[in-house]
């Protein structure tokens, strides 16, 4: 049996993860063209679990359970408690329904969410428990449903992942603004890094980018320490996950190009090494707590990967052009040769580094648009 798969992405990452899926080796085919926040797939249940144990830059892989068109509540009641609900739900179980409705009849959110959960129930043989929970802070929040009414054309999905992607269990301690792993990970991808060259954050914050990059280069699936929805489904096929997992930490390696990462603040200084820890790849790492004039790279060339802070709430009201300026120098005076990723939304401010830098991708960071400025440092 193939699934009818959806990845979900930040917007403006579809194509590393596209990349991503055609190194999994999957037996499944990609369907139609990557659409914005996502790309479509048709896979067996193996692919399922590969996608959710090793994807680092998506947010969630959906199950599309079916499509039809639906311009009355009756009809909607009607057609979705013919969807086979009980593949992914046991009777009685708790259920998050998220629905979202444009140009179409049926325009009542809640009113929909009502009349799914009903029919679930019907099709269950037991009252479905409607729970509405933010399963972005939850680590095992209920079976999350996803509804979408567009021109009355109703798309009904369940989510495989449970808590979101980048929750790989290492992040409890944080520091101010802190980047999502996933989009670290993005970041790294894009960046051209591959796991073998020195690489240096000096803007480390809680440590995100350095810990996404060991794991990278070790080749650590991200999701082989967490749970997934999935694993609570009626055909959840243990013997094919172990199988999987088995795999993934067979291909893991040991041996580490230098990472090095500071960060003026010495509470986020803390936080990183407790994170990195947590990952496992505290050895791997070393942490410094310095300004960016201090830093000293090991033996290069190498990769310039950081967030720095960019005026949004951090530093929100301070001047970061000089910031922006020194680091600029100090990486021509310290890593000239070196490649450079730098994450920020302010065009104005990267022009400060006088780096020759390509701004042309653009991500949603937090609900900020951002660029990714890559280039060579002068040498």
């Amino acid at each position: 049996m193939d699934y009818h798969i959806f990845v979900v992405t930040v917007p403006g990452v579809e194509a590393l993860t596209a990349g991503e899926m055609r190194a999994l080796g999957l037996a499944g085919k990609r369907v139609g063209h990557p659409t914005v926040g996502g790309l479509e797939f048709l896979g067996p249940l193996r692919d399922l679990y590969r996608l959710n144990l090793h994807l680092r830059t998506a947010n969630r892989v959906l199950v599309r359970l079916g499509e039809f068109y639906a311009a009355a509540f009756s009809e909607l009641h009607k057609k979705a408690g013919r969807l086979p609900w009980e593949q992914y739900l046991r009777p009685g179980q708790p259920v998050t329904v998220r629905v979202t409705c444009h140009q179409s009849k049926l325009y009542h959110s809640d009113a929909v969410a009502e009349r799914i959960v009903s029919a679930i129930g019907e099709r269950l043989g037991a009252p479905a428990t409607f729970v509405d929970q933010d399963e972005e802070s939850a680590d095992a929040p209920p079976q999350l449903v996803l509804v979408r009414l567009l021109d009355d054309l109703c798309t009904v999905s369940v989510d495989s992942s449970g808590a979101l992607l980048h929750r790989r269990g290492y992040r409890l301690a944080t520091a101010k603004a802190p980047l999502r792993e996933t989009l670290a990970a993005a970041m790294l991808l894009a960046s051209g890094w591959e796991g073998t060259a020195p690489l240096l954050d000096p803007f480390c914050g809680s440590g995100t980018i350095p810990i996404e990059a060991a794991w990278l280069a070790r080749r650590r699936a991200p999701g082989a320490a967490r749970r997934f929805a999935f694993m609570e489904w009626p055909g959840f096929a243990a013997d094919v996950w172990e199988e999987e997992l088995a795999a993934a930490r067979a291909a893991e390696r040991e041996t580490l190009p230098p990472l090095l990462a500071s960060d003026r603040d010495a509470g986020a200084i803390r936080a990183a090494e407790a994170n990195a820890a947590r990952a496992g790849v505290a050895e791997a790492l070393t942490f410094a707590c310095q300004a960016v004039s201090a830093i000293t790279p090991p033996p290069g060339p190498g990769w310039v990967v950081t967030n720095p802070p960019y005026g949004v709430r951090v530093s929100a009201d301070k001047d970061l052009r000089n910031l922006y300026a020194q680091l600029g120098n100090v990486l021509r005076r310290r890593c000239p040769g070196w490649q450079v990723a730098l994450l920020c939304r302010s065009l104005p401010l990267l022009q400060q580094t006088r780096l020759p830098l390509d701004t042309s991708r653009a991500w949603v960071n937090g609900g900020l648009r951002v660029f990714l400025a890559r280039g060579t440092v002068p040498g």
